[in-house]
């Protein structure tokens, strides 16, 4: 896709930006299936492009309304820009990897991973699609409001967060499917990629991307064949 604005990594020491009713594209991958030299190179872009919004943002504080405004719509274009590389980027490596692990290639494994996504639907999030291949897995989900009762103390309305549902969703299919390999240590990569889908045209988008990555990949003809794929709404990519 090209088509992406949010902030491409969350970072796990900062909230994240959530508006309620959100729906969210995430593509999240094994540990060590991103070749180290492409994961330099991210961190140091990043380091580099938080600086220059620091300078933006000092520059804000002393300047005027016009010339603020100016440097902000500047830094969100630039922003763009980079994110748009840098997903390509993510995506063809993943799809390319000739080293690096490859389990979700188990069917144990991938099991394990479309249940648990499975699973969450109508508890947390609204499940939209979703793609399992060799190394990553796409997903298109909208977190759902938390019931009052589960909150007595507040009156507004919570959702659940990208940040809670993602440690839940990877701490416990890492837990298994260490298990089912034999192995301990990491299963995924600590960052995941998420984006925050603006509108129903740019949804659809998205979701004929995640369903189409097989077919993409020379792996199946027809999205439907790949057994590890999910649409809610199967009208919108037919």
């Amino acid at each position: 896709m090209s088509h992406f604005d949010h902030k491409p990594f969350y970072r796990r020491n900062l909230p994240h930006i959530q508006p309620p009713g959100v729906t969210f594209f995430v593509t999240f991958n094994l540990a060590g299936s991103l070749p180290r030299n492409v994961l330099q190179q991210w961190k140091a872009e990043k380091r580099q492009l938080e600086a220059e919004e620091s300078n933006v943002q000092e520059v804000q504080a002393t300047s005027d309304v016009q010339a603020s405004g100016d440097k902000t719509s500047d830094q969100k274009q630039e922003h763009r820009q980079w994110n748009r590389r840098w997903f390509r980027q993510f995506e063809t490596a993943l799809d390319n990897a000739q080293t690096g692990p490859l389990w979700l290639k188990d069917e144990r494994i991938a099991k394990e991973v479309a249940e648990s996504l499975h699973y969450r639907d109508e508890k947390v999030y609204r499940l939209d699609a979703y793609c399992i291949m060799a190394n990553h897995v796409h997903v298109v989900f909208a977190p759902l409001a938390i019931l009052p009762s589960e909150e007595p103390q507040t009156n507004s309305l919570l959702y659940n967060t990208l940040a809670s549902i993602m440690q839940s969703l990877k701490g416990y299919t890492a837990w298994k499917a260490n298990r089912l390999l034999g192995r301990s240590g990491a299963f995924w990569h600590h960052e995941s990629y998420d984006h925050s889908v603006r509108n129903t045209s740019e949804w659809k988008r998205i979701v004929a991307y995640v369903l189409n990555n097989p077919v993409k990949a020379g792996l199946v003809k027809d999205w439907e064949a790949w057994q590890w794929s999910y649409c809610r709404d199967y009208r919108t990519v037919n």
